[in-house]
């Protein structure tokens, strides 16, 4: 027998076909549905943008209005979704909340054991609506505050910055938050995505495959690095006082001491991007607008001087989780609620793969290259 080859980690592999997005290597661009994602961050709501994804063109009128209603009429925090989430100790990781969140909204959805397309679809509309909740009343419970009721009068980003911190956001805010959540809404075979479709390839439903997705999320080298960005921030010294080259020169002090010592630095470098991410100019751009609204220069030198000196090291450009996590921050979200947030914008990727895999379905299930004792037997 031929020796059989192995593709570690399924590097090189095409697994499926998927026509809800891709990157143009000719553009280094990353599409949704064929659109540039700076384009749709740049001129249209999450809420389109999800519509979008779900079923492959933009909505009309009439489609964008019935979305959302339908989302402003599914995001209030369901009781018992709350009861599940005041049992989990408040030092745990709010991965572990939003991962139990979803399990629960699934035992509790209506059209939980219907996988019919519309049934699917309505699942994946009621999960995008009611996840922001979950996310503001964990962050709310953490600090000993009492949850904020939805609006109805608000839109998707205002109304989940309004429930997580009781008042109306400004507008610049409004729409970095709109624009973080376009661009993480999806990034084909990822690992979290293709756990999805491994789960949904067996038949099971929707909410057990989103929470297999949260699981793999919650591993260090797939998500978390917008966390790990600004616990590198809060190491070299976030110092409101200094300026801009003061903190630049700090920031790259800390990464020469950093490469040198071989440490692993998250926030830079991309498995599939190979000439930089092309989501971080539209993300930048609205940490830029962020750091104005603030006066926060020292945290655009802190940026700025860990990027160069990586670039200068090694030539490895940032990744969109490196201008998304001081973003959150300023905005004033806690550090371990931001791959909470990748959840509740990823929800839209994850689902519409999850509706692509069922559509035509095979269960995914690979070959192993066994490696252990030949044949033997018990003496």
């Amino acid at each position: 027998m031929s020796e059989q080859t192995v593709h570690k980690g399924l590097a090189g592999v095409v697994a499926d076909h998927t026509a809800i997005s891709k990157v143009n290597p000719e553009t280094n661009s990353l599409l949704y549905r064929g659109y540039p994602v700076q384009q749709l961050a740049a001129q249209l709501s999450f809420e389109d943008v999800a519509l979008l994804l779900w079923s492959g063109e933009l909505p009309t009128e009439a489609q964008r209005s019935e979305f959302m209603a339908f989302e402003r009429a599914h995001r209030r925090l369901m009781p018992q979704v709350r009861s599940a989430i005041d049992l989990l100790p408040v030092d745990c990781h709010p991965m572990d909340v939003g991962r139990t969140a979803v399990s629960v909204l699934g035992a509790c959805d209506p059209d939980a054991e219907d996988s019919s397309p519309q049934a699917e679809l309505a699942k994946a509309q009621r999960l995008f609506a009611a996840f922001p909740a979950v996310v503001a009343y964990d962050q709310r419970r953490r600090r000993g505050q009492e949850p904020v009721e939805p609006r109805d009068d608000l839109d998707y980003s205002q109304n989940f910055l309004w429930m997580t911190f009781g008042e109306e956001p400004a507008e610049e805010v409004v729409d970095a938050f709109r624009v973080s959540m376009v661009l993480y809404a999806e990034h084909s075979f990822n690992a979290s995505t293709f756990t999805a479709r491994v789960v949904t390839s067996t038949l099971s439903d929707l909410h057990s495959a989103v929470t297999a997705a949260i699981g793999a999320l919650k591993g260090p080298l797939h998500g978390g690095a917008n966390e790990a960005v600004m616990h590198t921030f809060d190491e070299i010294g976030i110092r409101a006082e200094e300026s801009r080259e003061q903190a630049a020169a700090r920031a790259k002090a800390w990464m020469d001491e950093a490469l040198t010592a071989k440490r692993r630095v998250m926030g830079f470098g991309h498995r599939v991007y190979k000439n930089g991410d092309s989501r971080v100019p539209t993300m930048k751009a609205a940490l830029d607008r962020m750091i104005d609204y603030y006066g926060r220069d020292e945290l655009l030198g802190l940026y700025d001087g860990l990027e160069q000196a990586m670039d200068q090291a090694k030539g490895i450009k940032p990744n969109l989780d490196y201008p998304a996590g001081p973003t959150y921050h300023l905005m004033g979200f806690d550090t371990e609620m931001f791959t909470p947030l990748f959840i509740a914008s990823r929800i839209t990727g994850w689902t519409a793969h999850i509706m692509e895999q069922r559509a035509e379905n095979s269960l995914i299930r690979p070959l192993s290259a066994y490696s252990g004792p030949a044949e033997r037997q018990l003496p």
